[in-house]
């Protein structure tokens, strides 16, 4: 097994669907720019509630990635 340096960054993704897909979103998103993605954690999950029902779920996560 190589060494490797990893940087985290962390972010909030969001969905009305559920806090899986709040997850993904912000993976998503994540890889669009930055390369060699390696592992999440998740730091926080929250929601937004609308009439009494889940709106929205927002999820907080750190993002782990190799540096070049």
């Amino acid at each position: 097994m190589s060494e490797h340096t990893y940087k985290i960054i962390e972010l909030t993704g969001s969905s009305p669907t559920g806090s899986d897909e709040a997850i993904r979103n912000a993976v998503a998103k994540a890889s669009e720019t930055v390369h060699s993605l390696r592992w999440f954690q998740v730091v926080d999950t929250r929601g937004h509630i609308e009439d009494g029902s889940i709106g929205h779920w927002q999820v907080t996560v750190k993002i782990g990635f190799t540096l070049d």
